[in-house]
């Protein structure tokens, strides 16, 4: 493994000296970061959601802080990256995937305060002057055709012109005839809602047979989508690209994976049209440019994954701002309660279906630690293979 003489000169960010994790509960699940200190007084933070992990990727940050971080240059990234990987031998996997990243949003945060530039500039500058987003999180309620075209509607009405919704209730393999013919309505209530011009991306979370997947491309096909996302178990990566032959729309996918080498399978059998890796889980800046040029040189395009806080959708603004590739961006910030924006002071905000491009150094982001006393996490957990699931009663 590479090593850097942590005794040479460093750069005006000085060396990391402290790093400490933070949680805040919210009704929709409790959000989790890293703060990440130098000896010259600059701070820098990153997501570290899990959604149901979250003390453990805290644990694992702070426990790989010790081992890997502490005395570091922050702008050494490629260096933190693979300490963290190859020294942690993490392999992978979703808790490990979700620490690396969130350290590496923070030291590109110090790396712009250091430099008195926003991330983005770190990160191949910018391709375009603003962000493009869909709406998810907005059909909370009843899985009923009428209510979906409601609130498709209202959610239009703030300007997004993008909405991602399953319809498919607890499904899980396989659908009766009456699951299938209600999905299929919804998904038709949802596009007559709304008009022609709004983009729908329909998910699946991975969770069909195969036969059930390959009836759901064609029944769907009528309703132009902008992508059918996860109709299949990632364990059965084989068959997305046969599933994608039989298919009228994008097949969309990667959330789940951590890095390039668990994207290695993807890439390999051209599973996707549209890659979906989240700059909270996929190794953060540093990893995901790899990425989208990966994705890149197989012809596809970048939507980036985010059903995370506030802060994951500016760091993503952020990431995506040079990337040449990329299409859209996914957000849930519509669905969030007001104090976590008090939590989270100088996130970008959704305006008109947009997020604009950062100004402030770094990630220009700062945690309100009196809000996070205030909101401390719930634990809470919902089953989404549990009837009703649609409606997030957290238990």
């Amino acid at each position: 493994m590479l090593t850097v003489d942590r005794s040479r000169p460093v750069t005006n960010a000085g060396r990391v000296s402290r790093v400490e994790t933070l949680t805040l509960g919210t009704a929709w699940r409790d959000f989790s970061y890293v703060r990440v200190h130098t000896d010259e007084g600059l701070t820098g933070v990153g997501e570290i959601t899990h959604p149901y992990r979250g003390r453990e990727t805290c644990a694992l940050t702070e426990a790989m802080a010790g081992r890997h971080l502490l005395g570091a240059d922050p702008f050494d990234v490629e260096e933190i990256w693979l300490r963290l990987y190859q020294g942690d031998f993490l392999r992978g996997g979703d808790v490990g995937g979700i620490v690396v990243s969130g350290v590496d949003q923070a030291l590109y945060d110090i790396m712009g305060k250091a430099l008195g530039v926003p991330a983005y500039r770190l990160t191949g500058g910018a391709c375009r002057d603003r962000i493009r987003v869909y709406a998810n999180g907005w059909y909370t309620g009843e899985r009923e055709p009428g209510t979906f075209a409601i609130k498709a509607r209202e959610t239009v009405k703030r300007g997004y012109t993008a909405l991602k919704f399953d319809p498919f209730g607890a499904g899980l393999g396989e659908l009766s005839r009456a699951e299938l013919r209600r999905s299929v309505d919804i998904v038709g209530a949802v596009r007559d809602a709304v008009g022609p011009d709004i983009e729908l991306f329909v998910e699946g979370h991975a969770r069909f047979a195969m036969a059930t997947a390959d009836r759901l491309v064609r029944e769907l096909a009528p309703f132009d989508l902008g992508w059918f996302e996860e109709p299949l178990p990632w364990t059965h990566i084989e068959r997305y690209a046969e599933l994608r032959a039989n298919a009228t729309m994008p097949i969309a996918g990667g959330e789940h994976f951590h890095n390039r080498y668990e994207y290695k399978p993807l890439f390999a059998t051209n599973a996707v049209d549209i890659v979906q890796p989240d700059l909270s889980m996929a190794g953060g800046f540093t990893e995901v440019r790899k990425l989208a040029a990966l994705a890149d040189m197989h012809a596809m395009v970048v939507a980036p994954h985010n059903s995370n806080s506030p802060l994951c959708t500016t760091v993503s603004a952020h990431a995506v701002a040079g990337m040449p590739n990329f299409k859209i961006l996914e957000t849930f910030d519509g669905l969030l309660e007001d104090y976590v924006f008090d939590a989270l002071q100088g996130v970008l905000p959704v305006s008109d279906g947009h997020v604009g491009l950062g100004e402030r150094p770094g990630l220009g982001v700062e945690l309100a630690d009196e809000v996070f006393e205030e909101h401390p996490p719930s634990g809470g957990f919902w089953n989404m293979f549990a009837p009703g699931w649609e409606r997030r009663d957290r238990t």
